[in-house]
């Protein structure tokens, strides 16, 4: 285990008898090889908004680009705490992995050009990098967040489990 690595914590309680945290590298697997999350975030006036989008999981971050007009990006500017969920969408097999953290414009051009190349090799998504974030082929900005997560939680199925990943400072 890596110093850097998360802390798993088993929550028993949440737990079928017998069951076991899922190894780190399982985690960390299955947010890499996602293409899409959902992204959960507050509108202004409180009420929640969730919708599917890509994401980039990256040296423990996951990183989302999102049109600047949109409502997501909206809600993000006024509260930049949000919740990214992937998964299986099976009962009885799989896991389940939510990330909740605080979002970060990424702004600087060298780290959006190793970005944008992820993106592409990841989803063929062509961007340019621009002063603001991307720019799409038609032209249209996309907003490039970091989400540090605060914590992880991965969800087992058969046997279930609830696990917490202490993502250390």
């Amino acid at each position: 285990m890596s110093a850097h690595e998360p802390v798993a914590e088993l929550n028993e309680g949440f737990s079928e008898p017998g069951a076991t945290a899922p190894p780190w590298a399982e985690v960390a697997g299955l947010l890499d090889r996602s293409e899409m999350f959902w992204l959960s975030t507050t509108r202004r006036d409180g009420r929640p908004h969730v919708t599917p989008l890509p994401a980039i999981w990256l040296d423990l971050a996951l990183y989302l680009c999102t049109g600047s007009l949109e409502q997501k990006t909206r809600n993000l500017q006024a509260s930049p705490r949000c919740v990214l969920a992937a998964g299986a969408n099976h009962f009885r097999a799989g896991l389940d992995v939510v990330v909740e953290g605080t979002a970060a414009r990424v702004t600087g051009p060298d780290e959006l050009g190793s970005l944008a190349a992820i993106w592409k090799s990841k989803l063929d998504w062509d961007f340019q990098v621009s002063a603001d974030g991307f720019v799409d082929p038609a032209g249209r900005t996309g907003l490039v967040y970091r989400v540090a997560p605060d914590k992880i939680l991965a969800f087992g199925k058969s046997p279930y489990s609830q696990t917490r990943y202490r993502v250390p400072a």
